[in-house]
């Protein structure tokens, strides 16, 4: 596995990123904060994928944290820093170029991602998760938007996704009450992939990514917009989104090399073409 740094060619202050065999893993590194988000995060978690999106080496894309928790939200140190300025009378926002650009890298990326949690995943690493493709959660995972109890509103893409993976009812509830709830009812309600036992929480999202990443390049970015586009497409546009995208993929030497290793009962070998 390699170890990339940041523009400065050292790491990131306070995330990891390696590579291995296709997949990009996407650490949070401030164990001993809960991996709270601050300043640097935040603008690091943007660098990180914005240049992910653009590796044609990687095939999916895995965001993990350092400790005992994935991210306990926003730095309560920057929300009191926050406060005072405005007492001061000066305006300012947490996270600006987070909240607003961070679903849309995500949504945009051609790669999978996966979420691999465990302990907090609140507020702002609730919703970091939320805009992950899949999510794995370990036992202990505790997951709740928390922002109503601050006077605020759910962000970063939140409303959209919530309804559309647990549905309107239960969405509401947690985003107005802020209530906390536990890997297996988040499993439950269908926020969560699977939810396993900490220590195979590594396991499982390594056997997870690697399916993905041996599938054909071509065809999981392709299925990944066709996807996502059809939560909000109408049947007739998205039948022929779908037929033109398959159309194109009919073309591709990665198709006919599935076919001929079906045939010869022999693992494909895809190279993107």
């Amino acid at each position: 596995m390699t170890r990339f740094g940041g523009r400065s060619g050292l790491n990131y202050e306070t995330i990891l990123l390696e590579k291995d065999s296709g997949i990009a893993w996407v650490t949070l590194n401030r164990p001993q904060a809960l991996n709270a988000v601050n300043e640097a995060m935040g603008h690091e978690y943007i660098e990180v994928m914005e240049e992910l999106s653009k590796d044609n080496d990687v095939r999916v894309v895995v965001v993990r944290a350092a400790g005992k928790a994935f991210c306990a939200g926003a730095d309560v140190n920057a929300f009191m820093a926050l406060v005072e300025a405005r007492e001061r009378g000066e305006p300012g926002v947490l996270h600006p170029d987070f909240r607003r650009r961070v679903p849309i890298i995500m949504r945009n990326m051609p790669q999978p991602t996966i979420a691999a949690v465990q302990g907090n995943v609140l507020g702002l690493g609730f919703t970091i998760a939320l805009n992950c493709d899949m999510r794995i959660a370990a036992e202990d995972a505790r997951f709740g938007t928390g922002h109503v109890r601050l006077g605020l509103c759910p962000e970063c893409g939140s409303t959209y996704l919530l309804p559309r993976l647990i549905g309107l009812p239960r969405a509401m509830e947690l985003a107005l009450t802020g209530r906390v709830i536990g890997a297996q009812e988040a499993y439950e309600i269908g926020m969560l992939n699977r939810v396993v036992a900490l220590d195979k929480l590594p396991e499982a999202t390594l056997e997870l990514a690697r399916g993905i990443a041996a599938a054909p390049p071509l065809a999981v970015p392709v299925i990944k917009r066709l996807v996502h586009s059809g939560l909000n497409t109408e049947l007739a546009a998205q039948v022929e989104f779908e037929a033109t995208s398959i159309a194109g993929l009919f073309q591709t030497r990665d198709h006919s090399e599935a076919v001929r290793a079906f045939f010869q009962k022999r693992p494909a070998v895809f190279t993107g073409r």
